[in-house]
């Protein structure tokens, strides 16, 4: 019987760290695409959908607090210097306007796809607020 207290008591300590675990994530801003799917195969163009949790979107030039907008990272090997503005070219896509979506012309082959929140003047946030990396196949 002490057994099966102890293991029990144990038990209820591992659950509860899970739900204290899981309600900390929730709290902390998070960027993620909504759609397409790691691994997901596509035909372009593709439809990106972004997501985000703990923080509004806000147009670039907006000084709101906690707001922010998406700026999305095509086929970057490594996120731009989080100490500056994001670059703006092909690979560095700006959505100044607070759009949540965009439909991407991408060449046949592997991508990968990557969220950075920017705030009014696209900085990044400190810390930062960046998605998961993506890989889709376009077909």
């Amino acid at each position: 019987m002490r057994h099966f207290i102890k293991v029990s008591a144990l038990l209820g300590m591992v659950f509860c760290g899970l739900l204290l675990s899981s309600a900390a994530r929730a709290d902390h801003p998070a960027v993620y695409i909504i759609s397409p799917a790691h691994g997901e195969v596509v035909s372009s163009p593709v439809q990106v959908r972004f997501g985000l949790r703990g923080m509004g979107v806000a147009p670039a030039g907006v000084d709101k607090e906690n707001t922010g907008h998406h700026h999305l990272l095509i086929d970057v090997a490594e996120l731009p210097a989080l100490d500056q503005p994001v670059p703006s070219d092909a690979n560095h896509r700006h959505f100044g306007k607070g759009q949540t979506e965009v439909e991407v012309a991408l060449q046949p082959g592997e991508h990968t796809l990557q969220l950075l929140l920017g705030n009014m003047a696209h900085m990044p946030h400190s810390p930062a607020v960046v998605s998961e990396k993506i890989t889709i196949r376009v077909e």
